[in-house]
């Protein structure tokens, strides 16, 4: 391999390649630059490294993440198993996990035609302390927010009450897009 100038395939592009988000001639084109880079595959390989420790960590429940509905389609297609709850600005709605949801995710409803940032802004219902999640990934074509919350907490809790917030965030101000209230009870196979 020779030297090459990886200016063109900034980490963003091979980390788009690795998750198979590229159109065929993008991906074409990473690919080609990897054979000739060495720096840029030594680079892919700590990627693919980091989201191996991430996936771990996700899996074993330590942490809430925002996802994209494509990383959904993916979790599910390997065979994750997952509960999902779809919430509306406004909305409230009984949840549980059973033993054999994998993850549950919350899909948070809102309007966002002119936002340009969103924090989440996650309590737990009792006037606790909040914890927020500032310039979260929204999808702005659907109006919706993507949210694993932690598996291991989910599983520790017993009846419970959370409270989601999506704030729209500018230079000078905030606004309340939506608020969501999960009634978390332990699961209860009898229905």
């Amino acid at each position: 391999m020779t030297p090459d100038n990886h200016a063109d395939h900034p980490t963003s592009d091979l980390l788009a390649y690795w998750l198979d988000e590229l159109d065929e001639a993008s991906a074409a084109a990473v690919e080609e630059h990897l054979f000739r880079c060495d720096g840029c595959g030594a680079r892919l390989r700590e990627l693919i490294q980091l989201g191996g420790a991430v996936r771990k960590a996700l899996l074993n429940g330590r942490f809430a993440t925002v996802v994209t509905p494509s990383f959904i389609r993916r979790m599910q297609s390997a065979g994750v198993r997952v509960r999902e709850y779809h919430l509306e600005p406004g909305g409230s709605v009984n949840c549980t996990l059973a033993p054999e949801d994998d993850f549950v995710i919350s899909h948070l409803r809102a309007q966002v035609d002119d936002v340009r940032q969103i924090d989440l802004v996650i309590d737990d219902g009792h006037g606790g302390s909040a914890h927020r999640c500032q310039h979260i990934a929204f999808n702005a074509a659907t109006g919706e927010v993507t949210v694993i919350p932690p598996v291991a907490l989910l599983r520790s809790l017993g009846h419970d009450r959370q409270r989601m917030r999506l704030m729209a965030v500018d230079k000078s101000s905030e606004r309340l897009l939506g608020e969501y209230t999960f009634n978390h009870s332990p699961y209860d196979p009898r229905g």
